[in-house]
Parts: C-alpha cells; sequence; structure tokens
C-alpha cells in the first residue's frame, strides 16, 4: 500500500505549498522539492524489486543482461529528467527545463547506440 503512504504525503505537503505560496513562495518551492525527493525515495524498494525482477527473467530468457540494463538506464533518465523539468517549471525556471530535456535527450540517444547497432548487426546477418 505503498500508493496510500505518497498519497497521504503529497497531501499534506499540498496543503503546506499552497499555504506558502502567496507569502513565501522560496519555502514553497522547497517543500515541492524536498516532498519530490521524498516520494522517489518512497519508491525505492518498489523499484529495486523491478530490477531485480527484469535482471532475472532476462537471465532466464536468455538475454544478454547489457541490453536490459541499457533499457533500464534509459527508463531511469527519462524519469529523473521529468522530475526535474517538473520541478524547473513550478519554480518557473522554463528555460533550465528545457535544457534538462535537450540533455536527457542527448543522453538517451548515446545510451542507446548499442542497442541500434545490434539491431543493424543483427539486420546484417539476415541479409
Amino acid at each position: 500500500m505503498e500508493i496510500v503512504k505518497i498519497v497521504a504525503f503529497s497531501l499534506v505537503t499540498l496543503f503546506l505549498f499552497l499555504y506558502f505560496k502567496e507569502t513565501k513562495q522560496n519555502i514553497a518551492a522547497l517543500i515541492s522539492l524536498v516532498s519530490g525527493v521524498i516520494i522517489l525515495l518512497f519508491l525505492l524498494n518498489p523499484l529495486t524489486e523491478v530490477i531485480n525482477f527484469l535482471r532475472d527473467i532476462s537471465t532466464k530468457a536468455n538475454v544478454d543482461t547489457f541490453y536490459v540494463t541499457l533499457v533500464l538506464k534509459i527508463v531511469g533518465i527519462t524519469y529523473l529528467a521529468s522530475f526535474a523539468m517538473e520541478v524547473c517549471n513550478e519554480a518557473g525556471a522554463n528555460g533550465i527545463a528545457s535544457r534538462i530535456e535537450v540533455a536527457a535527450k542527448i543522453l538517451i540517444m548515446v545510451i542507446a547506440m548499442p542497442i541500434l547497432m545490434g539491431v543493424l548487426d543483427a539486420i546484417l546477418k539476415i541479409m
């Protein structure tokens, strides 16, 4: 029932955020940032279980764990970049959010290169 904890915590932080939003925006932004980090900490255990499950499945399916690790890195970059972008947008720093988005896209492209090379190699072997 992790979701109940997360929703309850989120509602409390929402009320704190709304209380400070009008009078002290810097405290409201800090509350938003800290709450996001704490919610991510709530999710560490379930994420670890998912990663272990995917590694076990890939081992049983005889899939190279290198590719599974790359996909997990790409998903991690996507989620972390999305989180950082939302925090920046909420704080009114849209320019920084845009740069985070571009950086994440470039990192994903770099990490995905071995997967692309593997697909191209498989196509060339078939031909």
